[in-house]
């Protein structure tokens, strides 16, 4: 088996984290995997949603959404329909999720950081490139509510990042590209903690379904892959 980008099976693609791309949001980066590009903006608003007020908590949420010209061809603005994809519906409520995971709510006090995570240019593996960003742009976001004396210590309990992770013609690889996602016989995104907890496996057999072995050689290679993500995370937060 030859993968169409030439890379081993177990190697993810080349991946960047630029921080501070934005001089607006309290915390902002680019992250590139490969051709896949998306920005990710962590805005903080001093107020949380009506349901908890009072609560002495606050809540992290996440956004999605893709330009027109991301893909191949011109795809109409979600806001020029009226309405958001059931697709984009669900990546922002995983991106949600996963960032929740890793904040401690007490901590952060009464208010909201909001994520907003939009793709640039797509290439496969945009909610994981999504989850993997927005992380480092909402710590950023925290670290800014400390420096200005806001908290004390940056609310924050675990690193998480995201990976595909693909059966391409009958063999397990990691990182899939359009090329390989497009033709899989089996998808899966996973979202690990940098203590190696799994926060979300999403795992769907193209074709014929995929065997117990199958699944856990993907889930290793999930866990390699997070790893050197975290430590990409880590060197650009300067932890």
């Amino acid at each position: 088996m030859t993968r169409p980008s030439g890379r081993q099976a177990g190697q993810i693609r080349d991946v960047e984290i630029i921080p501070n791309v934005n001089k607006h949001a309290e915390g902002s980066c680019l992250v590139k995997f490969g051709d896949t590009h998306v920005l990710c903006l962590a805005s903080v608003d001093e107020k949380v949603p009506m349901w908890m007020r009072n609560s002495g908590k606050g809540w992290v949420t996440g956004e999605y959404g893709m330009l027109p010209r991301s893909t191949g061809s011109r795809m109409d603005r979600e806001a020029a329909k009226g309405k958001q994809s059931g697709r984009t519906q669900e990546i922002q409520r995983l991106i949600g999720r996963a960032l929740r995971a890793v904040v401690d709510f007490k901590a952060m006090g009464e208010r909201q950081v909001r994520v907003d995570c939009d793709v640039i240019q797509a290439d496969g593996g945009t909610r994981t490139a999504a989850i993997t960003g927005g992380f480092v742009a909402m710590h950023m976001a925290f670290q800014h509510l400390v420096n200005i004396g806001l908290l004390e210590s940056v609310p924050i309990t675990d690193t998480v990042s995201a990976i595909s992770c693909g059966v391409y013609q009958g063999t397990p690889v990691a990182d899939l590209d359009y090329d390989e996602d497009s033709t899989a016989d089996t998808d899966a995104n996973f979202v690990i903690t940098g203590k190696g907890g799994i926060c979300e496996i999403q795992g769907t057999a193209e074709k014929e379904p995929f065997s117990e072995d199958e699944f856990f050689a993907l889930l290793s290679l999930a866990k390699q892959s997070c790893n050197e993500l975290t430590a990409l995370q880590k060197k650009v937060l300067g932890l």
